[in-house]
Protein backbone atom coordinates (compact mmCIF):
# COMPACT_ATOMS: atom_id res chain seq x y z
CA UNK A 1 0.00 0.00 0.00
CA UNK A 2 1.38 3.59 -0.63
CA UNK A 3 1.42 6.16 1.86
CA UNK A 4 -1.02 8.61 1.14
CA UNK A 5 -1.16 12.49 1.41
CA UNK A 6 -3.94 13.13 3.46
CA UNK A 7 -3.30 13.67 7.56
CA UNK A 8 -6.08 15.37 8.29
CA UNK A 9 -7.57 12.44 10.66
CA UNK A 10 -4.53 13.62 12.93
CA UNK A 11 -6.61 16.43 13.80
CA UNK A 12 -10.10 14.45 14.04
CA UNK A 13 -9.58 11.29 14.91
CA UNK A 14 -12.21 9.12 15.83
CA UNK A 15 -10.22 6.74 17.74
CA UNK A 16 -7.07 7.15 19.72
CA UNK A 17 -5.29 4.21 21.05
CA UNK A 18 -2.61 4.68 23.92
CA UNK A 19 0.01 1.77 23.30
CA UNK A 20 2.18 1.22 26.80
CA UNK A 21 -0.79 2.51 28.81
CA UNK A 22 -0.27 2.72 32.25
CA UNK A 23 -2.15 3.02 35.77
CA UNK A 24 0.87 4.58 37.34
CA UNK A 25 0.23 8.63 37.78
CA UNK A 26 3.37 10.82 36.45
CA UNK A 27 4.13 7.88 34.26
CA UNK A 28 4.12 9.19 30.41
CA UNK A 29 1.41 7.32 29.35
CA UNK A 30 -0.72 8.25 32.27
CA UNK A 31 -0.42 11.66 31.93
CA UNK A 32 -1.54 11.55 28.49
CA UNK A 33 -4.84 9.69 29.51
CA UNK A 34 -5.39 12.18 32.37
CA UNK A 35 -4.43 14.96 29.33
CA UNK A 36 -7.02 13.65 26.97
CA UNK A 37 -9.65 13.22 29.74
CA UNK A 38 -8.81 16.80 30.39
CA UNK A 39 -9.20 18.32 27.63
CA UNK A 40 -12.41 16.59 26.64
CA UNK A 41 -11.77 14.80 23.41
CA UNK A 42 -15.16 13.56 22.27
CA UNK A 43 -13.69 10.09 20.34
CA UNK A 44 -13.44 6.90 21.30
CA UNK A 45 -10.22 6.26 23.48
CA UNK A 46 -8.81 2.45 23.79
CA UNK A 47 -6.18 1.47 26.28
CA UNK A 48 -3.17 -1.32 25.27
CA UNK A 49 -0.73 -3.27 27.70
CA UNK A 50 -1.03 -7.12 27.78
CA UNK A 51 0.21 -6.73 31.72
CA UNK A 52 -3.00 -5.04 32.53
CA UNK A 53 -7.50 -6.35 32.42
CA UNK A 54 -7.67 -2.84 33.31
CA UNK A 55 -6.53 0.46 34.01
CA UNK A 56 -8.95 3.25 35.95
CA UNK A 57 -12.27 1.10 34.92
CA UNK A 58 -11.37 0.94 31.65
CA UNK A 59 -10.93 -1.81 29.65
CA UNK A 60 -7.18 -2.42 28.66
CA UNK A 61 -6.39 -4.64 25.42
CA UNK A 62 -3.58 -6.92 24.73
CA UNK A 63 -2.71 -6.00 21.41
CA UNK A 64 -3.73 -3.00 18.92
CA UNK A 65 -4.78 -6.03 16.89
CA UNK A 66 -7.47 -7.10 19.19
CA UNK A 67 -9.54 -3.97 19.19
CA UNK A 68 -11.91 -4.57 16.27
CA UNK A 69 -12.55 -0.97 15.28
CA UNK A 70 -9.89 0.80 12.93
CA UNK A 71 -7.63 3.31 14.96
CA UNK A 72 -7.54 6.68 13.43
CA UNK A 73 -4.21 7.57 15.70
CA UNK A 74 -2.11 4.99 17.71
CA UNK A 75 -0.12 6.68 20.01
CA UNK A 76 3.27 5.05 20.90
CA UNK A 77 4.57 5.56 24.60
CA UNK A 78 7.70 2.21 24.52
CA UNK A 79 11.04 1.79 24.23
CA UNK A 80 11.95 1.85 20.28
CA UNK A 81 12.98 -1.58 20.04
CA UNK A 82 9.36 -2.83 21.30
CA UNK A 83 7.67 -0.01 18.70
CA UNK A 84 9.25 -1.67 15.86
CA UNK A 85 8.04 -4.95 16.62
CA UNK A 86 4.23 -3.92 17.53
CA UNK A 87 4.19 -1.50 14.29
CA UNK A 88 5.50 -4.80 12.25
CA UNK A 89 2.25 -6.59 13.84
CA UNK A 90 -0.30 -3.83 13.41
CA UNK A 91 -3.12 -4.31 10.30
CA UNK A 92 -5.64 -1.88 11.65
CA UNK A 93 -3.91 1.76 12.11
CA UNK A 94 -4.43 4.22 10.00
CA UNK A 95 -1.67 6.97 11.76
CA UNK A 96 0.68 7.02 15.12
CA UNK A 97 2.07 9.31 16.75
CA UNK A 98 5.35 8.05 18.20
CA UNK A 99 6.55 9.55 21.69
CA UNK A 100 9.14 7.32 22.24
CA UNK A 101 12.86 8.52 21.81
CA UNK A 102 15.90 6.06 20.94
CA UNK A 103 15.54 6.57 17.32
CA UNK A 104 18.19 8.71 14.68
CA UNK A 105 18.89 11.15 17.77
CA UNK A 106 21.25 8.87 19.57
CA UNK A 107 23.32 7.27 16.83
CA UNK A 108 23.56 4.70 14.53
CA UNK A 109 21.77 2.02 16.07
CA UNK A 110 18.72 4.03 16.57
CA UNK A 111 19.50 5.49 12.82
CA UNK A 112 18.94 1.92 12.61
CA UNK A 113 15.70 1.46 13.71
CA UNK A 114 14.41 4.68 12.22
CA UNK A 115 14.95 3.54 9.20
CA UNK A 116 13.16 0.23 9.67
CA UNK A 117 10.31 2.19 11.35
CA UNK A 118 10.20 4.46 8.21
CA UNK A 119 10.10 1.36 5.71
CA UNK A 120 7.37 -0.19 7.94
CA UNK A 121 5.07 3.02 7.53
CA UNK A 122 5.73 3.29 3.74
CA UNK A 123 4.97 -1.02 3.52
CA UNK A 124 1.45 -0.27 5.66
CA UNK A 125 0.65 2.77 4.41
CA UNK A 126 0.45 4.36 7.80
CA UNK A 127 1.29 8.35 8.68
CA UNK A 128 3.98 8.75 11.10
CA UNK A 129 4.43 11.60 13.50
CA UNK A 130 7.83 11.04 15.44
CA UNK A 131 9.16 9.95 16.77
CA UNK A 132 11.24 11.86 19.68
CA UNK A 133 8.11 14.20 20.01
CA UNK A 134 5.65 15.53 22.24
CA UNK A 135 2.73 15.06 19.32
CA UNK A 136 -0.49 17.26 18.74
CA UNK A 137 -2.01 19.84 20.93
CA UNK A 138 -5.20 20.71 19.66
CA UNK A 139 -7.71 22.88 21.15
CA UNK A 140 -10.18 22.99 17.95
CA UNK A 141 -10.29 18.88 17.91
CA UNK A 142 -9.71 19.07 21.63
CA UNK A 143 -6.73 16.64 22.05
CA UNK A 144 -3.81 16.11 23.84
CA UNK A 145 -1.11 13.81 23.79
CA UNK A 146 1.63 16.12 25.27
CA UNK A 147 3.25 13.88 28.30
CA UNK A 148 3.88 17.38 30.61
CA UNK A 149 0.95 17.69 33.46
CA UNK A 150 -1.11 21.08 33.02
CA UNK A 151 0.04 21.68 36.88
CA UNK A 152 3.72 22.26 34.93
CA UNK A 153 3.10 23.46 31.35
CA UNK A 154 0.00 25.41 31.19
CA UNK A 155 -2.03 25.37 28.09
CA UNK A 156 -3.30 28.05 25.71
CA UNK A 157 -7.02 29.30 25.43
CA UNK A 158 -8.50 28.57 22.02
CA UNK A 159 -7.66 31.23 19.25
CA UNK A 160 -6.07 31.12 15.56
CA UNK A 161 -2.18 30.63 16.43
CA UNK A 162 -0.86 26.92 14.93
CA UNK A 163 2.37 26.23 15.43
CA UNK A 164 4.69 23.44 14.11
CA UNK A 165 8.16 22.49 15.72
CA UNK A 166 10.52 19.62 15.61
CA UNK A 167 11.28 20.87 19.47
CA UNK A 168 8.95 19.56 22.03
CA UNK A 169 11.40 21.24 24.32
CA UNK A 170 10.00 24.59 22.44
CA UNK A 171 6.28 23.28 22.47
CA UNK A 172 6.19 23.55 25.78
CA UNK A 173 7.88 26.75 26.37
CA UNK A 174 5.61 28.41 23.41
CA UNK A 175 2.71 26.89 25.02
CA UNK A 176 3.30 28.21 28.43
CA UNK A 177 4.03 31.60 26.52
CA UNK A 178 0.73 31.74 25.14
CA UNK A 179 -0.94 31.09 27.94
CA UNK A 180 0.59 33.58 30.12
CA UNK A 181 -0.45 35.94 27.98
CA UNK A 182 -3.92 34.94 26.68
CA UNK A 183 -2.53 34.35 23.07
CA UNK A 184 -5.00 31.35 22.25
CA UNK A 185 -3.98 28.42 19.74
CA UNK A 186 -5.91 26.25 17.20
CA UNK A 187 -3.27 23.32 16.91
CA UNK A 188 -0.11 23.22 17.98
CA UNK A 189 2.47 20.01 15.97
CA UNK A 190 5.85 18.31 17.68
CA UNK A 191 7.03 16.02 15.31
CA UNK A 192 10.59 15.51 16.47
CA UNK A 193 13.01 13.34 14.30
CA UNK A 194 10.19 13.97 11.30
CA UNK A 195 10.45 9.84 10.12
CA UNK A 196 7.13 11.04 8.04
CA UNK A 197 5.09 14.13 9.22
CA UNK A 198 6.71 16.96 8.73
CA UNK A 199 6.67 20.82 8.79
CA UNK A 200 5.35 20.72 4.84
CA UNK A 201 2.50 17.91 5.16
CA UNK A 202 1.15 20.04 8.17
CA UNK A 203 1.73 23.32 6.40
CA UNK A 204 -0.07 22.10 3.82
CA UNK A 205 -3.03 20.71 6.25
CA UNK A 206 -3.21 24.51 7.25
CA UNK A 207 -3.63 26.06 4.68
CA UNK A 208 -7.20 25.37 4.09
CA UNK A 209 -7.73 24.70 7.84
CA UNK A 210 -10.50 27.85 8.56
CA UNK A 211 -9.59 27.33 12.79
CA UNK A 212 -5.65 28.67 11.86
CA UNK A 213 -5.25 32.30 10.99
CA UNK A 214 -1.23 32.32 11.44
CA UNK A 215 1.36 29.15 11.52
CA UNK A 216 4.29 29.75 13.27
CA UNK A 217 7.31 27.34 12.39
CA UNK A 218 10.01 25.91 14.71
CA UNK A 219 12.54 25.03 11.98
CA UNK A 220 15.92 23.33 12.44
CA UNK A 221 16.08 21.82 9.12
CA UNK A 222 13.45 21.34 6.43
CA UNK A 223 12.03 17.91 5.03
CA UNK A 224 11.37 18.89 1.69
CA UNK A 225 13.30 22.19 0.60
CA UNK A 226 11.31 22.38 -3.05
CA UNK A 227 7.78 20.97 -1.92
CA UNK A 228 7.78 23.48 1.36
CA UNK A 229 8.56 26.20 -0.96
CA UNK A 230 6.13 25.56 -3.47
CA UNK A 231 3.19 24.97 -0.17
CA UNK A 232 4.52 27.76 1.61
CA UNK A 233 4.00 30.41 -1.64
CA UNK A 234 0.19 29.22 -1.70
CA UNK A 235 -0.09 29.31 2.27
CA UNK A 236 1.10 32.80 2.36
CA UNK A 237 -1.50 33.91 -0.08
CA UNK A 238 -4.16 33.20 2.48
CA UNK A 239 -2.30 33.80 5.81
CA UNK A 240 0.87 34.72 7.22
CA UNK A 241 3.61 32.10 8.03
CA UNK A 242 6.11 33.11 10.34
CA UNK A 243 9.71 31.02 11.05
CA UNK A 244 12.30 31.09 13.51
CA UNK A 245 15.06 28.95 12.17
CA UNK A 246 17.78 27.34 14.54
CA UNK A 247 21.09 25.95 13.78
CA UNK A 248 22.28 29.03 11.76
CA UNK A 249 25.40 28.91 13.28
CA UNK A 250 28.23 25.59 13.19
CA UNK A 251 27.25 25.42 17.05
CA UNK A 252 23.31 25.26 16.50
CA UNK A 253 24.16 22.98 13.61
CA UNK A 254 25.84 20.26 15.81
CA UNK A 255 23.47 20.99 18.75
CA UNK A 256 20.08 20.24 15.76
CA UNK A 257 21.81 17.06 15.21
CA UNK A 258 22.38 16.11 18.45
CA UNK A 259 18.83 16.76 19.43
CA UNK A 260 16.48 15.21 16.35
CA UNK A 261 19.35 14.20 14.05
CA UNK A 262 18.84 17.17 11.82
CA UNK A 263 21.01 18.16 8.94
CA UNK A 264 20.43 21.66 9.09
CA UNK A 265 22.20 23.03 5.66
CA UNK A 266 23.51 26.58 4.71
CA UNK A 267 21.74 29.57 6.07
CA UNK A 268 21.69 31.74 3.68
CA UNK A 269 19.60 28.90 1.57
CA UNK A 270 17.19 28.82 3.58
CA UNK A 271 16.51 32.75 4.11
CA UNK A 272 16.33 33.07 0.33
CA UNK A 273 13.88 30.45 0.28
CA UNK A 274 12.03 32.05 3.01
CA UNK A 275 11.90 35.34 1.04
CA UNK A 276 10.77 33.89 -2.18
CA UNK A 277 8.31 31.96 0.11
CA UNK A 278 6.72 35.33 1.57
CA UNK A 279 7.25 33.82 4.68
CA UNK A 280 8.02 36.19 7.83
CA UNK A 281 11.69 35.24 9.30
CA UNK A 282 11.90 36.38 13.13
CA UNK A 283 15.14 36.02 15.18
CA UNK A 284 15.19 33.99 17.79
CA UNK A 285 12.36 33.31 21.45
CA UNK A 286 12.27 37.09 21.69
CA UNK A 287 10.97 37.74 18.01
CA UNK A 288 8.63 35.08 17.66
CA UNK A 289 6.94 35.76 21.04
CA UNK A 290 6.55 39.19 18.82
CA UNK A 291 5.28 37.78 16.22
CA UNK A 292 2.95 35.68 17.55
CA UNK A 293 1.49 39.11 19.87
CA UNK A 294 0.89 41.01 17.11
CA UNK A 295 -0.27 38.59 14.50
CA UNK A 296 -2.74 37.99 17.19
CA UNK A 297 -4.99 41.15 16.92
CA UNK A 298 -3.90 42.24 13.46
CA UNK A 299 -3.71 41.55 10.02
CA UNK A 300 -0.45 41.95 7.98
CA UNK A 301 0.01 45.72 6.18
CA UNK A 302 1.06 46.08 2.37
CA UNK A 303 3.33 49.58 3.55
CA UNK A 304 6.28 49.97 6.15
CA UNK A 305 5.52 53.40 7.11
CA UNK A 306 5.35 53.92 10.97
CA UNK A 307 4.16 57.04 13.23
CA UNK A 308 5.68 56.92 16.61
CA UNK A 309 3.84 59.57 19.30
CA UNK A 310 5.57 59.27 22.54
CA UNK A 311 5.80 61.43 25.56
CA UNK A 312 9.31 61.43 26.21
CA UNK A 313 11.65 62.83 23.75
CA UNK A 314 14.76 59.89 24.32
CA UNK A 315 12.03 56.72 24.02
CA UNK A 316 11.04 58.57 20.76
CA UNK A 317 14.83 58.63 19.50
CA UNK A 318 15.34 54.90 20.56
CA UNK A 319 11.83 53.44 18.77
CA UNK A 320 12.99 55.60 15.59
CA UNK A 321 16.53 53.94 15.82
CA UNK A 322 15.06 50.37 15.84
CA UNK A 323 12.12 51.05 13.57
CA UNK A 324 14.81 51.83 10.28
CA UNK A 325 17.19 48.54 11.81
CA UNK A 326 14.15 46.25 10.90
CA UNK A 327 13.81 48.03 7.82
CA UNK A 328 10.69 50.51 8.92
CA UNK A 329 10.31 53.72 6.97
CA UNK A 330 10.17 56.51 10.00
CA UNK A 331 9.10 59.42 7.33
CA UNK A 332 8.82 62.76 8.35
CA UNK A 333 5.43 64.58 8.48
CA UNK A 334 4.28 67.19 5.69
CA UNK A 335 4.23 71.07 6.47
CA UNK A 336 0.51 71.05 6.66
CA UNK A 337 0.52 68.74 9.10
CA UNK A 338 2.93 69.99 11.44
CA UNK A 339 1.49 73.17 11.09
CA UNK A 340 -2.03 71.83 12.44
CA UNK A 341 0.03 69.77 15.08
CA UNK A 342 1.39 73.49 16.28
CA UNK A 343 -1.59 75.49 16.63
CA UNK A 344 -3.60 72.37 18.70
CA UNK A 345 -0.51 71.40 21.14
CA UNK A 346 1.70 72.83 23.66
CA UNK A 347 4.11 75.16 22.10
CA UNK A 348 6.81 73.17 23.24
CA UNK A 349 5.59 69.79 21.36
CA UNK A 350 7.68 67.99 18.79
CA UNK A 351 6.15 67.74 15.69
CA UNK A 352 8.28 65.66 13.70
CA UNK A 353 7.94 61.81 13.76
CA UNK A 354 8.27 60.99 16.56
CA UNK A 355 5.58 63.41 18.00
CA UNK A 356 6.94 64.17 21.28
CA UNK A 357 4.07 65.11 23.55
CA UNK A 358 6.51 65.96 26.11
CA UNK A 359 5.83 65.26 30.25
CA UNK A 360 2.77 67.72 30.03
CA UNK A 361 0.72 65.50 27.81
CA UNK A 362 -3.14 64.82 28.45
CA UNK A 363 -5.27 62.23 26.99
CA UNK A 364 -6.36 64.63 24.61
CA UNK A 365 -3.44 65.61 23.06
CA UNK A 366 -2.77 61.52 22.32
CA UNK A 367 -5.96 61.48 20.11
CA UNK A 368 -4.72 65.00 18.40
CA UNK A 369 -1.41 63.77 17.61
CA UNK A 370 -2.65 60.52 16.25
CA UNK A 371 -5.79 61.86 14.18
CA UNK A 372 -3.62 64.87 12.56
CA UNK A 373 -0.57 62.21 12.10
CA UNK A 374 -2.26 59.67 10.57
CA UNK A 375 -3.71 62.05 7.97
CA UNK A 376 -0.52 61.10 6.44
CA UNK A 377 -1.03 58.25 5.51
CA UNK A 378 0.91 56.00 7.55
CA UNK A 379 0.72 51.89 7.93
CA UNK A 380 1.59 51.38 11.40
CA UNK A 381 1.56 53.30 14.45
CA UNK A 382 3.91 52.82 17.54
CA UNK A 383 2.79 54.63 20.84
CA UNK A 384 4.53 54.91 23.43
CA UNK A 385 3.05 55.94 27.05
CA UNK A 386 5.27 56.58 29.82
CA UNK A 387 2.99 56.45 32.94
CA UNK A 388 4.99 59.15 35.08
CA UNK A 389 3.45 62.14 32.60
CA UNK A 390 0.62 63.26 35.48
CA UNK A 391 -2.46 64.16 33.60
CA UNK A 392 -2.33 60.84 31.64
CA UNK A 393 -5.78 58.47 32.89
CA UNK A 394 -6.60 55.09 32.94
CA UNK A 395 -9.43 56.45 29.85
CA UNK A 396 -6.21 56.68 27.60
CA UNK A 397 -6.92 53.24 26.16
CA UNK A 398 -10.75 53.82 25.63
CA UNK A 399 -9.67 56.74 23.50
CA UNK A 400 -7.02 54.88 21.35
CA UNK A 401 -9.32 52.34 20.22
CA UNK A 402 -11.32 55.08 19.32
CA UNK A 403 -8.90 56.66 17.09
CA UNK A 404 -7.39 52.67 15.93
CA UNK A 405 -10.88 51.92 14.90
CA UNK A 406 -11.78 54.97 13.15
CA UNK A 407 -8.40 55.09 10.53
CA UNK A 408 -8.34 51.33 10.70
CA UNK A 409 -4.71 51.07 11.44
CA UNK A 410 -2.57 48.96 13.34
CA UNK A 411 -2.02 50.34 16.94
CA UNK A 412 1.27 49.37 18.91
CA UNK A 413 1.72 50.57 22.87
CA UNK A 414 5.46 50.60 24.30
CA UNK A 415 5.02 51.35 27.87
CA UNK A 416 7.24 50.48 30.75
CA UNK A 417 6.99 47.02 33.08
CA UNK A 418 6.78 48.78 36.50
CA UNK A 419 4.67 46.94 38.74
CA UNK A 420 1.43 49.98 37.66
CA UNK A 421 2.33 50.01 34.27
CA UNK A 422 1.74 46.09 34.15
CA UNK A 423 -1.76 46.70 35.29
CA UNK A 424 -2.48 49.78 33.24
CA UNK A 425 -1.09 47.53 30.41
CA UNK A 426 -3.94 45.24 30.65
CA UNK A 427 -6.41 48.37 29.77
CA UNK A 428 -4.76 48.43 26.26
CA UNK A 429 -5.29 44.94 25.72
CA UNK A 430 -8.89 44.34 26.74
CA UNK A 431 -8.86 46.99 24.05
CA UNK A 432 -7.42 44.84 21.25
CA UNK A 433 -4.15 46.80 21.55
CA UNK A 434 -0.75 44.89 22.14
CA UNK A 435 1.05 45.94 24.58
CA UNK A 436 5.04 45.80 24.09
CA UNK A 437 7.76 46.59 27.03
CA UNK A 438 10.83 47.86 25.22
CA UNK A 439 11.23 49.81 21.93
CA UNK A 440 12.85 46.97 20.29
CA UNK A 441 9.89 44.80 20.67
CA UNK A 442 7.54 46.94 19.34
CA UNK A 443 9.76 47.94 16.43
CA UNK A 444 10.34 44.51 15.92
CA UNK A 445 6.13 43.15 16.17
CA UNK A 446 5.53 46.58 14.06
CA UNK A 447 8.17 45.05 11.51
CA UNK A 448 6.37 41.78 11.10
CA UNK A 449 3.10 43.90 10.26
CA UNK A 450 4.84 46.01 7.38
CA UNK A 451 6.05 42.85 5.55
CA UNK A 452 9.44 44.27 5.20
CA UNK A 453 10.94 41.01 4.58
CA UNK A 454 9.05 40.97 1.00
Amino acid sequence: MSIGTDINFFFSPKSIAVVGASPTPGKPSHVILENLKRIGYPGATYLVNPNYASIDGSKCYSSLNEIQDEIDVALFVLPAPTVIEIMERTENVKGAIIVSAGFKETGYAGTKLEEELKKIGERKGIRIIGPNCLGIYDAVSRIDTFFTPVERVRRPKRGGLSILTQSGSFAELIMDEMASKAIGVARIVSYGNRVDVGETDCLNFLMDDEATKVVVIYMESVDDGRRFVEVASRCTKKKPVVVVKVGKREAGVHAARSHTGAISGRYEIYKAAFKKAGIVEVDGFEGLKDACKVLNTYELVDGKKVLIVTDGGGVGVSMADACENFGLEVRELTEETRKRLSSKLLGFSATGNPIDLTGSVTDEDYVVALEEGLRDAFDVVIVTVLWGAPEITEGLADKLKEVRDSYNKPLLICTPSSEFTLRMAQCFEKNGMPVFFTPESAARAAAVLAGHWR
